[in-house]
């Protein structure tokens, strides 16, 4: 991030910085490949107690922030996170914390096991073919008296086999209707799926007749459209923030490889094709970064085109992260593409970040549709 940051928010940065150095160096993650969790509970208490978990919070429901910001604050930890290619619930965890924050902190007691990184949260949202477009959801949110009855299938969902809780956005007539469920409610059954993330576990997670009382509802009944819309926001500002971190890594790794190797006497760099190459991805890299630092600043501030700007971020590092990636390995040769060498954990998060909450194509569409509207209003 190209921030211009105050002490404060360099602190927590560099504390993420040294934190993830020390916690989860390369050797650790290569190690936590076969892991099932895909990281130590240990380290994610001690994150959480670094603020990890707090900054989209309230303070006076117990979380905290370094600025005005909060989530320009969460957007520096993300970004270290892609550096690092760190693993943890980082995004989903925060987008719970985010929305029972919204809610007041109902159901009580679970914000505080997230803050304390107790327990972790993600967001039940994206759904299987043929409902796996962003704005479809098909899952059913039925009232029946003083519960409400869930059917249906959500994937992929971070963590699921791990998280002590869900949030589950449903269709209730034409609205949109979230709930906080425990994952040990009756009817919630949990598959694993493979992630391309060497430590980053994905789950489809299927609602048969699972029955919750109507006290598990964020807000109302049908009513969370603009919540889900939110945390949308929220949740494209992070993800592009943590692909811009594993950019600048991959970019930084295959510079300092082109000066070090030799080609015919010569250092790779110092040849014209790569220079126009490396031109390019230092091009990308610069408005990756520049995008996702104006969304972040927007939706903190709650501007009204926050929400353009984060989907602006998602289409745009979610293309050229990946371009860039792909260079980078090209420039590399034949080591790398080996697994022994270290750039892919960089192109798989990248990768991975891409299909997250909503496509490239898909929030394209979106801003396309924004784009219309202004024209037929003018």
């Amino acid at each position: 991030m190209l921030l211009q940051l105050d002490a404060d928010q360099g602190v927590l940065r560099e504390t993420t910085a040294r934190f993830l150095d020390d916690q989860v160096p390369v050797a650790t993650l290569r190690g936590l490949r076969d892991d099932p969790t895909g990281f130590e509970a240990d380290y994610w208490r001690r994150g959480a107690e670094l603020g990890w978990t707090s900054l989209l919070v309230d303070e006076a429901l117990g979380g905290g922030r370094v600025s005005d910001a909060g989530l320009v604050d969460l957007s520096l930890i993300a970004y270290e996170f892609g550096l690092h290619a760190a693993p943890g619930p980082l995004v989903s965890t925060n987008l719970v914390a985010a929305a029972l924050s919204a809610a007041g902190g109902r159901p009580e007691g679970v914000l505080d096991r997230l803050l304390s990184g107790e327990a972790i949260a993600s967001w039940c949202l994206n759904e299987p073919v043929p409902h796996d477009r962003l704005d479809e959801v098909a899952l059913e949110a039925a009232v029946d008296g003083d519960e409400v009855v869930l059917d249906g299938v959500k994937r992929p969902v971070e963590s699921a086999g791990d998280a002590g809780f869900l949030l589950v956005t449903g269709r209730t007539g034409s609205g949109l209707t979230q709930l906080l469920v425990p994952t040990d409610t009756p009817g919630i059954s949990i598959e694993p799926m493979h992630s391309v993330d060497l430590t980053r576990r994905f789950a489809a997670v299927t609602f048969d007749g699972v029955r919750v009382p109507s006290s598990a509802v964020l807000g109302e009944v049908g009513g969370a459209d603009e919540q889900v819309a939110w945390q949308l926001q929220l949740a494209a500002v992070l993800t592009s923030a943590e692909s811009v971190g594993a950019m600048q890594r991959a970019f930084d790794m295959t510079v300092e490889w082109a000066f070090e190797r030799y080609s015919f006497g010569r250092p790779l760099a110092s040849y014209q094709e790569l220079k126009h190459r490396f031109a390019d991805m230092k091009t990308w890299l610069e408005a990756s970064h520049a995008i996702t630092d104006a969304a972040a600043i927007a939706v903190a501030a709650e501007a009204p085109n926050g929400g353009e700007l984060a989907g602006a971020a998602k289409v745009f590092t979610g293309e050229q992260g990946v371009e860039l990636a792909q260079d980078c390995v090209q420039i590399h040769g034949g080591i790398g593409v080996t697994f022994e060498h270290d750039l892919h954990l960089y192109l798989r998060r990248i990768t991975l970040n891409r299909t997250l909450y909503g496509t490239p194509a898909e929030h394209r569409q979106r801003l396309g549709a924004v784009v219309a509207q202004r024209i037929e209003a003018a």
